[in-house]
């Protein structure tokens, strides 16, 4: 970009301004803060930056341009010119009943794409009467017990028209099963099917702690997924590796990033030694990333997560497929950015995150409800939610031109730093013999940790304000809005429905289905076929989750992984 005397010339030009301009007003003034840092402290912000500072860009090699190697401005050449990110509000709530009524009431509204909630019963492996779902049913998301459920909850929805996500992962084969099976039902070709599941365990075991097995046989369940999905739906993203959950226990941009990539990596690893080649799976996986606050960080994170991508997937695997090499990505806004306190300043938080993952290049965006602080978001906060993002793709401009932020200084530098941290990150976790070995040592678990703890730490001694919280604070504050609420005659509604699709069914064809999805487990066969064939019997979550904790154990943390 610029010749070795120039730069030299640029370098001597801002000595010269610091100490003439600069430094006299320092001494009079000072700054608002000794040390300036992005938003997670993870890098230190010059208080400017010129070409000096990107002096080793190479546009070609660095960059490139949209859709091509190595994707840093994009996976598409068009960019949100062709058509918009989808917009998919995260949904589910109650009954199949409620949700369904709620999905409509979003695409009615505009909605590009559905993305379901489910309760922690549903999300452990448990159906709505066990007891370890005492008090939680539908409170999360929405109880999904059998296939009747998840056929009430797309009533009226065709899923050759819809694109739909699932945030559910260690019994994700399950709740997959049903969404073909709903399909199918439909007259949908599989080939149409069009979506994502969630189906990523490292991250359970490291931030979420919904899991059930052990992680080898986690792994066995996913790459079976992989496999099935690559030949049966392959329009259907069959993980969505995620950083999100990550990032909400507490880690900085650059561990998010790290992580996020290193369980990818472990991924297709594990796929590939099981017989899959990487250009049959890879173009299936999707990425799963925070919007957080600071906007340039959040823009080089996502920029640097796409050029990581590309080069580790391209050196150590060496596709064939470019579509095996290219990150394509959900955001969700910051739910741990949300406050209880002045929760009207959280639909400004919640539009400047979502400018972030949009200057950022994000494949589909969810924006929070401002209530989530407090309660399951109410229709009307949706709503809001939901226009946040149409404001935000017709009238701001953002989505016009692609990757509107390259080329500036400050954010090329950013994107470089956040990404050779993100590295040297990657080479802890490979020293510690992997993700796996990383997350059985503790050793991810701590670094969040400390990150956690060290930012709940600034907020109490006010080095870091949160507006509203410590600073900015109204007295006496009450909430007062309406709020979302699950009663407990939503709970036992829920459980009679079960009941009574227990007695509507034919249980030898229940029992033969499960006994074979057992022989299945005990074998090396692909279990998807099976748990498709149990669910269309309408055997239930607990019960299909059950024979795979009998034949696979459930992990217990501190055991080995």
């Amino acid at each position: 970009m610029f010749d070795p005397d120039e730069l030299e010339e640029i370098r001597a030009s801002k000595e010269e301004w610091h100490e003439e301009e600069v430094e006299p007003v320092l001494d009079r003034f000072g700054e608002r803060k000794e040390t300036f840092t992005t938003d997670t402290g993870g890098q230190e912000v010059d208080r400017l930056y010129t070409p000096a500072d990107v002096d080793d860009l190479d546009y070609e090699e660095d960059l490139g341009n949209p859709g091509e190697p190595p994707y840093t401005r994009g996976v598409y050449s068009t960019g949100y010119r062709g058509r918009l990110w989808t917009m998919r509000q995260y949904a589910g709530f109650s009954t199949p009943e409620d949700t369904n009524e709620r999905y409509h009431y979003l695409l009615d509204q505009g909605q590009t794409g559905l993305s379901m909630a489910f309760d922690l019963p549903t999300q452990m492996g448990y159906d709505s009467d066990a007891d370890m779902a005492a008090g939680e049913v539908g409170k999360a998301g929405v109880a999904i017990d059998s296939l009747e459920d998840m056929e009430t909850v797309f009533d009226g929805i065709p899923l050759d028209e819809v694109s739909t996500s699932m945030t559910i992962n260690a019994p994700a084969s399950v709740l997959l099963a049903m969404y073909i099976a709903v399909g199918d039902q439909q007259g949908v070709d599989r080939e149409e099917l069009r979506g994502t599941i969630q189906n990523d365990i490292l991250k359970e075991y490291i931030a979420r702690n919904t899991y059930i097995y052990p992680p080898e046989s986690s792994m066995r369940i996913i790459t079976d997924i992989f496999e099935f999905c690559a030949e049966e739906t392959p329009k259907f993203n069959t993980i969505s590796i995620s950083g999100y959950h990550i990032r909400e226990a507490g880690s900085t941009a650059a561990q998010e990033l790290a992580f996020t990539l290193g369980n990818g990596i472990e991924y297709v690893e594990t796929a590939i030694e099981a017989g899959l080649d990487v250009d049959d799976f890879a173009p299936q996986l999707s990425f799963f990333f925070n919007g957080h606050n600071n906007i340039f960080e959040e823009v080089a994170k996502f920029r640097a997560a796409r050029r990581m991508w590309h080069d580790i997937i391209d050196e150590r695997f060496d596709p064939d497929d470019p579509k095996s090499k290219q990150l394509k990505f959900h955001t969700q806004t910051a739910g741990s950015m949300l406050t209880a306190q002045q929760i009207e300043n959280n639909v400004v938080r919640v539009a400047y995150q979502a400018l972030a993952a949009v200057l950022g290049g994000t494949q589909s965006l969810h924006t929070n409800g401002k209530d989530e602080a407090l309660a399951l978001p109410t229709e009307e906060s949706v709503r809001t939610a939901l226009r946040t993002q149409q404001i935000l793709g017709h009238e701001s401009g953002a989505a016009d031109t692609i990757d509107p932020l390259a080329g500036s200084y400050y954010v090329e530098s950013l994107t470089d730093e956040v990404e050779e941290e993100a590295y040297e990150i990657l080479d802890e976790v490979e020293e510690r013999g992997g993700m796996l070995d990383a997350v059985e040592q503790q050793w991810v678990q701590r670094q969040i940790q400390d990150t956690a703890f060290d930012r709940q730490r600034e907020i109490e001694e006010k080095d870091r304000i949160i507006v509203g919280v410590n600073e900015f604070e109204i007295e006496d504050e009450e909430p007062e809005m309406d709020v979302e609420e699950v009663t407990q005659e939503d709970q036992q509604r829920k459980i009679d429905g079960l009941e009574q699709t227990r007695t509507d069914r034919d249980d030898e064809e229940v029992d033969a289905a499960l006994e074979a999805l057992r022989d299945a487990a005990q074998s090396d066969q692909n279990l998807m076929p099976y748990i498709i064939d149990a669910v269309k019997t309408y055997a239930t979550v607990g019960e299909i989750c059950n024979v795979l904790r009998d034949e696979f154990g459930e992990y217990q943390p501190g055991s080995a992984v």
